[in-house]
């Protein structure tokens, strides 16, 4: 989380070869939002430079980047600038950072204040006027599970929100995609943004899953549990392109598992079924999450110092060695997508959905569950 304001363009150039030599050729980087805005009325130019910066090394790369904006939620924190503070709702299960602080108030609600809204287009804007043009950039993200920090009072406040940031956007730079980044929890619960709202106004859908989290799964390793979101994802936002851009698990070395990490040689095996779940799902890309696990020297800093689990996501492991999971990643890279399947399994219908979400989400999932094992195995 600190890697704007302790920037080292050498790690990110020795960061992005690795990636690209691995056979990846896209990532995602995260835009922390006290760091770009510090104040609501500026945004920060060595931030901007930065980010240029570091599209220049992802193009001599050869990466494609998905910056992600307002961030927001991460990693099980939700990282704050000052300012957009205030407000008086916050999810209990994250704790608010704002200056390096553990915070005891929440974030003001975007959707609903004005102010806070017209800063983060400010910032939207500049940000891709930095980008316009970059032969690196693929697409905008507006945000990583940005439910997990304020919901929107209705689901018109949150259309207008989505269509204000999106317009923002392209006014600077109307040639490049737009997408926000919806998690689990946005289908288990109507959160007013959801598949058919960001549909209304993104050019294609995002959705984050991990069975660690979802009591439902079967287990911690159910490789059906991402291909199911991606296909739900697809239906309730119309039909809309899905890419999946956050898929996973925590990993130790060893054999024997905890409840929310698993071995090494275990999560690779998980990481290739979900991959060809994901292709047979017809998804325009997946994102594994993440690059590496985090340095065992800043364990003791939020969110690593409660959320154990978060410190060991990586493909590489802190030291620079690979995991499993990488080699069946590099074995995966370059295959084509498959059309996507018929969802003769849902006999639900949307309206009906959303009147029980987890109800609805739990019965399709045990028939997707018999179909995909009698196709697929």
């Amino acid at each position: 989380m600190a890697w704007w304001s302790r920037f080292d363009v050498g790690e990110v150039v020795g960061d992005f070869e690795r990636i690209a030599a691995s056979g990846m050729d896209s990532l995602r980087l995260f835009l922390l939002w006290e760091d770009f805005q510090p104040e609501p009325d500026r945004v920060d130019r060595d931030m901007l430079r930065r980010l240029v910066t570091v599209a220049d090394v992802a193009g001599d790369a050869g990466l494609a980047l998905m910056p992600t904006l307002f961030t927001g939620h991460m990693s099980g924190v939700n990282w704050m600038p000052g300012w957009a503070l205030g407000g008086d709702e916050r999810d209990a299960r994250f704790r608010v950072v704002s200056g390096a602080r553990i915070m005891t108030g929440g974030p003001r609600n975007w959707y609903a204040d004005p102010d806070v809204a017209r800063a983060q287009a400010s910032l939207a804007e500049e940000a891709a006027t930095s980008l316009a043009g970059h032969d690196a950039l693929w697409a905008w993200d507006l945000g990583n599970e940005p439910s997990n920090c304020v919901m929107p009072p209705d689901r018109e406040r949150g259309l207008r929100w989505l269509e204000r940031i999106a317009s923002a956007i392209r006014v600077a730079d109307d040639t490049v995609p737009i997408t926000i980044g919806l998690h689990m929890e946005d289908l288990e619960q109507h959160r007013n943004l959801g598949p058919r709202e960001a549909a209304e106004v993104c050019d294609f859908l995002t959705m984050h899953g991990y069975p660690i989290y979802a009591s439902w799964a079967d287990g911690q390793t159910d490789e059906h549990l991402v291909p199911f979101l991606a296909a739900m994802t697809r239906w309730l936002g119309g039909g809309a392109e899905v890419l999946f851009s956050e898929f996973g698990l925590s990993t130790f070395r060893g054999e024997a598992r905890t409840p929310m990490l698993v071995a090494e040689d275990e999560a690779a095996r998980y990481t290739a079924r979900v991959l060809d779940g994901l292709r047979h799902e017809g998804c325009a890309a997946a994102l594994v999450w993440c690059h590496s696990d985090y340095a065992p020297s800043i364990w003791d800093q939020p969110p690593l110092d409660e959320a154990t689990h978060e410190r060991s996501f990586g493909l590489w492991r802190s030291d620079g060695s690979a995991k499993p999971a990488l080699a069946e990643i590099s074995a995966f890279a370059g295959r084509s997508r498959l059309g996507a399947p018929v969802d003769d399994w849902i006999d639900v219908g949307e309206e009906a959905y959303w009147q029980d979400p987890t109800g609805a989400l739990v019965h399709l999932y045990g028939r997707y569950r018999e179909r995909a094992t009698a196709l697929r195995g």
